[in-house]
Order: C-alpha cells, then structure tokens, then sequence
C-alpha cells in the first residue's frame, strides 16, 4: 500500500495544511489546482483512508488525516536532514571524526566543543578517546583517530603538531597533609620523605624507552622517592584530596579547591615559583587531507581550551569558521 506513496504527494499534502486550502497550495507548489486535488484523491485511495473532509467550505483535515500528518512530516524532515547529509559529503565532510584527547585538556572546554560540534555537524557521529601522554600519539599513528590533542614532551617526528597553550601544573597536598603546614618553598630532602601521586603511562613501567614515533614518555616531575601511579587524572585529584601524598594537578581542574581551601599550594625548590608547565598540542598524520569538520574541531578545540585556561567562558562559533584551519 504505502510503496506507491511519492515525495511529491506528501509535500502537496503537507502544503495543503499550511496553505488552508487546495488553490493556495497549488500556486505554492507551482500546480494548477486540478493537479493538487488529485494528488490528494491518489493519496487518501494508496492510504486507504479518508484524509480531508469535503463537507466544509475549506478543506479540513480528518481524525485520521491529523494522525498521518504527524508522520507525513517527520518523513519529509528525514528526507530533507538526508539530502543535507548527501550534499555534505559530496562537498568533503567526512562521515564520522574521532578524536583522542589527553586528560589535560580543560573537561569543560571539550564539552564546549562537543556541544558546538553537534550543532554545527549534527550528522557526524564524533568519538572521543581520553587518553593519557603517549596513548594520544598511539590512537593518531594507528588511525584509530583523525586528530589528537596531546603533550607536547611526547615525541611523534611524523605528525604535523598545531600549537594549543601551555597548562599551569600547580603542586598541591589536601590541607590536613604535613606539607600544607610548611613555610615558603620545600627543599628536595623534605619532599622526598612524602609519597608523590604520578600520573604514568598506562601499563607500562616507570621509565619507558622512546621509541622514534610515540614511544613511550618517561614519569616527568618526579621528586619522591615514595611515588604511587595511577593512569587518570581523576584517581589523582581524589587521592591528593584524601590527604594520601602530594602531586602536580593542572590549575584549570584545582583552581575552585585552592579557592575553597580544600587543598593547599605547595613551593618545591626544585622548580620554578610558578611551578612546571605542560604544553598541549593539536596532532594528526600530514598525509590525511582534514575535511570541514576536522578543520572546524582543529580551531574550536584551540579557542575552547585557551579560554578555559584563561578561566573566561568560550565564545559561541561562528559557522564560517568551519572551513578554516590554524
């Protein structure tokens, strides 16, 4: 029944409704009037139903008429979101992204992006991979992932590198830890005697050997000589807030608990005053020829993640931007 059902009958029919009456719709689909009030006869026959009730001066839809019109016009937004899809992809956008980000991007910042991706793109399927140091580089070089965004320290000699920001890492203990007492900057022979919380590679060993692409990075800022690894920065954090030992946490995911008092700065001689700094970048494989979205995602992440670190909010994108890359 409904396979002699066309495109054009449903978007007479639908025309007609918007329209109020059968003339009106002709002249909008370009018809004479004849040609829409047969369209509709050859409908309500293939349906087998009565769509329209004649008994009134303008036409007026049925019970059943009211009902068929709810799927008439979720088909016809799925016809016109597939020609869309179509359009797209004959025009370059790629059918799906997927994206591996190291754990020290700002999580507000990626859902910022997320959020805008799915606006802009609402029929690329995005995946997204969170990783830790050297793994980003691994999903990119595998081709698990069109583009990552990882650690600068972590070599990848093959991989085209587009700068984000540099990421404050602040040492800090829980406020009841011994070191949180301590006054102005901590000598080496003192932060030893405190276990270090580490952020390692997952299931490799504490020194990794470099490979010539992504090989593995070895444990960075280690100045204990009690250390506990974890893979995942959100391990970490609860760990130094439980009090259990004192470690280095981006200041994007700490600034609200040093505000709160929940956990306390601490100063290692060894380092600078402002504490290290972790350097984010934007990789893919040179050879891959990054469509609209790719290009879009490359600059929203840029924009997202400097703001965050900023501590401003980001700002809206504007779909223009789509087709440029930094």
């Amino acid at each position: 029944m409904l396979d002699a059902l066309t495109l054009d009958q449903l978007r007479i029919f639908v025309a007609v409704v918007d329209e109020g009456s059968f003339s009106a719709a002709a002249r909008r689909v370009q018809r004479v009037q004849s040609a829409v009030s047969h369209a509709m006869a050859n409908l309500e026959a293939e349906l087998g139903l009565t769509l329209w009730d004649r008994q009134t001066r303008v036409p007026t839809l049925t019970a059943e008429g009211r009902v068929v019109l709810q799927g008439v016009r979720k088909v016809l937004a799925d016809v016109d979101a597939l020609r869309r899809t179509v359009q797209s992809l004959s025009g370059g956008l790629e059918p799906a992204l997927a994206l591996a980000v190291d754990q020290l991007f700002p999580t507000q910042a990626l859902v910022h992006v997320c959020r805008e991706f799915a606006r802009a793109f609402p029929a690329i399927p995005l995946r997204v991979h969170s990783e830790t140091l050297s793994n980003v580089v691994d999903r990119v070089l595998d081709g698990t992932c069109q583009l990552g965004v990882a650690v600068d320290a972590v070599e990848a000699p093959t991989l085209t590198r587009h700068h984000v920001t540099a990421v404050r890492l602040v040492p800090t203990v829980a406020r009841e830890h011994p070191l949180a007492g301590h006054r102005g900057r901590v000598p080496l022979e003192v932060l030893r005697e405190h276990t270090q919380i580490v952020l390692s590679e997952r299931g490799e060993g504490p020194i990794q050997l470099r490979l010539s692409q992504g090989g593995r990075l070895p444990d960075q800022g280690v100045l204990s000589v009690l250390t506990w690894r974890v893979a995942d920065l959100t391990t970490k954090l609860a760990l130094i807030r439980a009090g259990l030992g004192w470690g280095t946490l981006p200041l994007h995911l700490v600034r609200e608990d040093l505000a709160k008092k929940r956990l306390v700065r601490v100063r290692p001689e060894a380092w600078d005053e402002r504490g290290p700094v972790a350097s984010l970048a934007v990789v893919h494989r040179p050879e891959l020829a990054l469509g609209p979205a790719s290009r879009w995602l490359l600059a929203q992440l840029v924009d997202a993640c400097r703001a965050e670190i900023r501590g401003a909010p980001a700002a809206r994108p504007r779909l223009r931007r789509a087709g440029r890359a930094r």
